[in-house]
């Protein structure tokens, strides 16, 4: 079969077209934030049997891929969108995938990526002063060395709190990686802790029972006075402690832990303190927010998603350690065609992740804050956030819904209380909306209950869509009852 010969300037010019068309509809809700059909349905739609036969035979056959595949998204810049922590990324935000996937240039490994890396290296020195840890080294001092601070990005949190464990076994039991797991090591944290943290724990072939749950208050926060009674079983089942886990926040609820607390503690018993920070951390970048992480400088590792309230797209997330040594003994192995024993021309990341192709994560996370700014950054997190305190107040007044807690984030619970008070029910009201086509929203267990839940990403989304929301719950709710 004779290969059709593409212009890629064309083709890049059209498909420019139809994205922007696609940003304009959503952001103007003419289109609706999800149309969820069946997975038979797509492929027929986007003819996946043909065109990975025959291949694309024109500019049009791409151009019409593109439509068909974009109305079957999630439309995340439709301000209906209050779905799962998955940032709203900036308009122009997916000018360095463009980039990235044209010239492909990893960057773990700087002579493969100089510019990626050097990015990377800029954002990760940004993010370790604002947790106070930069000391006063210039953004440019992309060397790292013992006793200073450090970090890297991954494609995720999973990744990075992998990576996290990984240090904290290796600062407390160093011959692991050479040896095995000694069976004495536990971490403990939460019970409401992130499911990546037990899965990590089974990766690492310390197994689900090496977590130790401390109790939670009624809305799944760590209670502080319980840690040490944790703790001290710990000890007497003759285990030791590999760190201990802070939220910052809970996935579900977006809560955040007793940071100050347990970094007192942590530092008192020489523990590792090991912060979950993938969706809370970026109050870092926020004056009037960043209270909530109070202690977070007792850290000895710490997570930060870019790609929830940062506007950057997924994946990227940093994980940081306070002293480079850790990051450093994290992961022992040596490929010798790409591991120096020498000083060269830039920095590698690569002995330091489990990825050895990594893409050029810090480019799109510099890239997003060179198109906005530090202070919009810092504002769309304060607005954010102030939305869903003014939800809040929207549910307290309206009798027939229940919110469990104030939010400290731009997460919040709620459940519609004037229906039946089955679990079911707050399931069933949750599809029938998405399937009417009119919000995107989710909903978790918290508290031993199913609650309905937002997550407030949208930079335009107001107050008027969220009284929306409210009546929309509502006559959801009553056409179900009928």
């Amino acid at each position: 079969m004779k290969k059709i010969i593409l212009n890629p300037s064309v083709v890049i010019a059209e498909t420019g077209k139809i994205l922007e068309e696609y940003l304009e509809k959503s952001k103007a809700q003419k289109t609706v934030a999800l149309d969820q059909r069946a997975p038979e349905e797509i492929a027929q739609q986007l003819q996946l049997k043909k065109y990975i036969e025959q291949g694309f035979q024109s500019g049009a056959d791409i151009t019409q891929f593109v439509e068909d595949y974009l109305s079957y998204s999630n439309h995340l810049h439709h301000p209906h969108y209050m779905g799962h922590q998955v940032a709203v990324p900036h308009d122009l935000s997916g000018i360095p995938e463009l980039i990235h996937g044209t010239i492909n240039n990893p960057s773990s490994l700087y002579e493969m990526g100089p510019a990626g890396a050097t990015c990377e290296g800029f954002m990760i020195n940004w993010m370790l002063d604002k947790i106070g840890w930069l000391n006063g080294r210039d953004k440019y001092d992309f060397h790292f060395h013992p006793g200073q601070a450090s970090g890297l990005l991954t494609h995720g949190g999973s990744m990075a709190n992998l990576t996290a464990m990984a240090a904290a076994r290796a600062a407390i039991a160093p011959n692991a990686w050479v040896d095995g797991n000694p069976n004495d090591l536990v971490v403990i944290g939460a019970a409401s802790a992130h499911y990546s943290i037990a899965r990590a724990l089974s990766i690492l072939g310390l197994g689900k029972k090496a977590f130790y749950p401390v109790d939670v208050d009624e809305n799944e926060v760590l209670r502080i006075n319980d840690l040490a009674r944790v703790h001290q079983k710990a000890l007497s089942d003759g285990k030791r402690v590999m760190c201990v886990v802070a939220n910052a926040c809970a996935t579900s609820s977006g809560l955040f832990d007793p940071i100050e607390a347990m970094g007192n503690y942590c530092q008192k018993h020489q523990l590792w303190l090991h912060i979950d920070g993938a969706h809370g951390a970026a109050l870092l970048a926020s004056d009037q927010h960043k209270g909530r992480l109070k202690g977070i400088e007792y850290a000895s590792s710490i997570i930060w998603d870019a790609h929830k309230m940062m506007r950057v797209p997924a994946l990227c997330t940093a994980v940081l350690f306070r002293d480079f040594t850790h990051q450093a003994q994290a992961f022992q192995q040596k490929g010798s065609y790409v591991f120096h024993d020498t000083e060269v021309v830039g920095m590698d990341s690569m002995p330091y992740t489990i990825e050895c192709t990594k893409s050029a994560l810090g480019t799109k996370l510099f890239w997003t804050f060179a198109l906005e700014g530090e202070k919009n950054i810092e504002h769309f997190i304060d607005q954010s956030i102030a939305l869903a305190q003014e939800f809040h107040g929207l549910l307290r007044e309206s009798p027939d819904f229940e919110v469990p807690y104030f939010p400290q984030s731009n997460i919040l619970c709620f459940r519609y209380t004037a229906g039946p008070q089955d679990d079911e029910f707050q399931k069933k009201l949750r599809y029938a909306i998405i399937n009417a086509h009119q919000f995107y929203i989710t909903s978790c267990e918290f508290a031993g209950k199913r609650y309905l839940r937002v997550v407030l990403m949208h930079p335009k989304s107001t107050v008027s869509h969220l009284r929306q929301l409210i009546e929309t719950v509502r006559n959801t709710a009553k056409s179900l009852s009928e």
